[in-house]
């Protein structure tokens, strides 16, 4: 009789624990549900008038952000300053969280009558910002002194690159994109592909990717074609070799002017600018002096520098 009753109170104990074991896992989900709600703000009650609560950051947090900012100024300006720029260059808007639309010329292949969307050909960016684009060629001058300067003004670019030019001193490229340079596809041996055939095209072009991805660990998602020049061949082996967009330009710098594609002659939102790795056996000048000129120009007109692939 006394093991049954022992037994009972055994029985009864262990229901109870177990209560107690499931009391606590419930509360203790509760909390972390509530630490939940907190860490991401669910649980937070908007005060009357449906104003949400403005919680005023840390007055420390403030003054570090004042210093970076300032820092990042007295830098920038100091650099201009070293580099002989009349102004400190103006720093580009943040990257739109939606991209522009880029009009996309539309195909057909004749081979089973299947639709192909062909990359889009453009010289302008559509956007609202007082931005250009600057985008460099070729890359037969490898100018050390260019390379601190755009660090040094922390100004975007990028780069279209020929096989042929840059196979001697792939490092100062791989340099170039350690810091953010996007590098991308200018073909094999630069030729004008205008009338070339479609295979000897894509020879150009998607034997510039396999090299690219070689050197440089990636394959590009743009291409431009030497001198500005195309046909709907070019058009079609670049979709082939996995080319996105293909950007031309509206403007062109050089060490000692500029030129314009169109009869109005200045600058707009969203333009493209050319210039070239070229040095004084090409030019009346340097790649640092062609620098000069371009921010010294967009900056007195109030563009800042933008960089292409933000926007793509």
């Amino acid at each position: 009789m006394r093991a049954v009753v022992q037994n009972d109170k055994s029985r009864a104990s262990g229901r109870a624990s177990t209560g107690v074991r499931i009391v606590l896992a419930v509360l203790g989900l509760a909390v972390i549900a509530s630490g939940c709600a907190q860490d991401d703000g669910s649980d937070l009650v908007a005060p009357a008038g449906g104003q949400q609560p403005l919680d005023a950051p840390p007055a420390r947090a403030l003054d570090s952000y004042a210093t970076r900012l300032r820092a990042a100024h007295a830098a920038r300006t100091a650099a201009a300053h070293r580099w002989d720029l009349r102004k400190v260059p103006l720093t580009a808007p943040p990257a739109p969280a939606e991209k522009p639309r880029i009009r996309t010329r539309k195909g057909f292949e004749v081979d089973g009558h299947r639709r192909l969307n062909l990359p889009p050909v453009f010289t302008t960016v559509p956007t609202r910002n007082k931005v250009v684009f600057l985008t460099i060629d070729d890359g037969a001058e490898k100018d050390r002194a260019f390379l601190r300067m755009m660090s040094d003004l922390d100004v975007p670019y990028t780069a279209f690159l020929s096989g042929y030019l840059v196979k001697d001193d792939t490092r100062y490229f791989r340099t170039m994109q350690s810091r953010g340079v996007v590098l991308n596809n200018h073909t094999l041996h630069h030729p004008n592909l205008r009338g070339l055939s479609y295979r000897a095209q894509k020879r150009e072009i998607c034997g510039m990717q396999r090299y690219m991805e070689k050197r440089f660990g990636k394959r590009p998602a743009l291409f431009r074609p030497p001198f500005g020049s195309y046909d709907r061949a070019t058009l079609r082996a670049a979709k082939a070799c996995g080319i996105a967009y293909v950007p031309l330009w509206n403007e062109e710098v050089f060490a000692d002017r500029w030129e314009y594609r169109e009869a109005n002659r200045k600058l707009r939102p969203g333009d493209i600018v050319l210039t070239h790795f070229r040095g004084r056996d090409q030019w009346k000048g340097t790649m640092t002096d062609m620098v000069r000129r371009f921010l010294n120009k967009v900056t007195a007109q109030g563009y800042a520098v933008g960089r292409l692939e933000d926007y793509l």
